[in-house]
């Protein structure tokens, strides 16, 4: 089945740095009697039947007030150097930074600006590292995106959950940050309710998955949690990869060469390697079931690739989101309902279970919100269609993350296993920000159970000890203060934001003789 982009003929502006344009909310516009704020200057085209328009707006102003968090970063601290030679230059940079950013920056460097030039590097990476610690705050003490795991939508997804015959979802997105955003925006799924682990490529460890599936399945014998284990329900894998349709050549998967087969191919075995390895070690007719999902990074419209009820997927077989919006677009919520049901049946190439074909049709339900979400607020597709990520987020952890390209993820436990996808982040950052003579902020995580003895220090620990890693790794862009580190921890059983616990940037102390 052809993909037909909703942009294909649109002439953009492509490249790593593309401006960034945020709108606030102006005018007001009906639908099913519920008042919903449209953006001055954006489409007002009248919206799918089966779109929600409250979702859209909520999401979309989360989105605005987090980025720009991050992009009033540099116009800020070029007012800022402006001022390094004033006679209160240490005041008014205070004052400016509290007014645009809410925050101070480090007076030990201020206090340098006589003596020698204004550190901006420097500056640039301790207030990402702030911008981010902010937005840590807030998305764990009001839970914007409204999916906390006490939440009524993760209540009600996980009940749906179960009854398509699922008793965890396990998501693996590509690293890459155009995909970020890809469980709570793109595939609208509250972000408790799934289990998310980006790598470069969508290309998961098999190992550790299969450990990850082990423990699921003990807890389901010694706690019934998620449920009962003679409850006839699967451990659902999903791998999502990603292609261009703005750029298919150039802005596609970097781990696969912009190559979309490759990509969806290798996330395919991936998934058949890891059921093979379940089925060869556990008995008893253990397994999972499979589903593999392709997202355009420019119009955030999916395609599914329908599996049997063997887990067969045809490679050269898929639905896709926006030609469904097009056919349903002028019908009634129910025909469109129905519509999808039809589309997913005949799409099988055998037979398909009942509960993974609802499974399925809500993913495409949401995705038609999303697809509506980029045309009202991003004119169709996205301006950065390139990598336009704010930092790189290193370790275990990193739930509160879920905008659209703010972070490349390199989720690892050493730097050594982690190097590909770590490599692959520096380069896009080489792109992003060395090439403008700024640092790459990384941050550091790792979260751990406070339930454990000694888990806290073992977790600080792993901070220190990957921190070091990526220092002898990247030594050569340290030394001229083009990398910079900050390391935090989380307890992952408790709703608190993460812990700085170090940084790159804190004061060396003077020994004393």
């Amino acid at each position: 089945m052809a993909y037909r982009s909703l942009a294909n003929n649109r002439k953009r502006f492509l490249g790593p740095t593309a401006p960034r344009k945020y709108f606030p909310s102006a005018t007001e516009i009906k639908r099913d009697e519920k008042s919903v704020d449209i953006p001055t200057g954006l489409s007002t085209t009248i919206s799918h039947p089966l779109t929600d328009l409250v979702e859209n707006k909520k999401l979309q102003s989360y989105e605005s007030e987090t980025k720009e968090s991050f992009d009033r970063i540099v116009p800020l601290l070029k007012r800022v150097s402006a001022l390094q030679h004033e006679e209160d230059f240490v005041e008014r940079a205070q004052i400016l930074a509290k007014a645009e950013l809410g925050i101070e920056l480090p007076v030990d460097i201020l206090e340098k600006a006589w003596v020698q030039p204004l550190d901006m590097r420097a500056l640039f990476a301790s207030c990402v590292f702030k911008a981010h610690e902010h937005a840590s705050e807030k998305f764990f003490h009001s839970d914007p995106l409204k999916a906390s795991a006490d939440s009524k939508a993760a209540k009600l997804f996980q009940s749906f959950l179960y009854k398509c015959g699922f008793h965890l979802l396990d998501v693996t997105p590509c690293a890459d940050g155009r995909l970020a955003h890809s469980i709570a925006y793109a595939l609208r799924i509250p972000f408790s309710s799934v289990r998310r682990r980006s790598h470069a490529g969508a290309m998961f460890d098999v190992e550790n998955t299969v450990n990850r599936w082990v423990k699921t399945e003990h807890k389901r014998y010694r706690e019934n949690s998620p449920n009962s284990p003679n409850e006839q329900t699967s451990y659902l894998k999903v791998v999502l990869y990603h292609f261009s349709s703005v750029d298919p050549s150039h802005q596609g998967c970097a781990a696969h060469g912009s190559n979309d087969k490759l990509a969806a191919s290798s996330g395919y075995q991936r998934l058949l390697d890891f059921q093979e390895s379940i089925e060869n070690s556990f008995c008893c007719g253990a397994s999972v079931d499979l589903l593999l999902i392709g997202l355009d990074t420019d119009t955030d419209a999916i395609r599914v690739h329908i599996p049997d009820s063997q887990n067969q997927i045809n490679l050269e077989e898929w639905i896709c989101a926006s030609e469904i919006y097009e056919e349903t677009k002028n019908l009634s919520v129910d025909q469109a309902m129905s519509t999808i049901f039809e589309r997913i049946n005949s799409s099988a190439s055998g037979h398909i279970n009942p509960g993974m074909v609802e499974f399925i049709r809500r993913l495409i339900v949401n995705n038609i919100s999303q697809i509506d979400y980029v045309r009202h607020f991003h004119n169709g597709s996205y301006l950065d269609a390139g990598h336009a990520e704010r930092f790189i987020g290193v370790g275990i952890g990193f739930k509160e993350v879920h905008l659209r390209n703010l972070t490349y993820f390199a989720h690892l436990d050493t730097v050594e296993e982690g190097a590909p996808d770590l490599d692959v982040g520096i380069k896009i950052f080489k792109g992003l920000n060395v090439a403008r003579d700024l640092p790459i902020p990384i941050v550091i995580r790792f979260d751990y159970s406070g339930k454990v003895p000694g888990a806290r220090e073992r977790a600080l620990s792993d901070c220190k000890r990957v921190n070091t890693a990526i220092f002898s790794r990247y030594r050569y862009l340290v030394d001229k203060g083009f990398l910079h580190t900050c390391l935090t921890i989380r307890d992952r059983d408790k709703k608190d934001s993460a812990e700085v616990v170090g940084s790159s940037l804190d004061p060396v102390l003077q020994e004393e003789h």
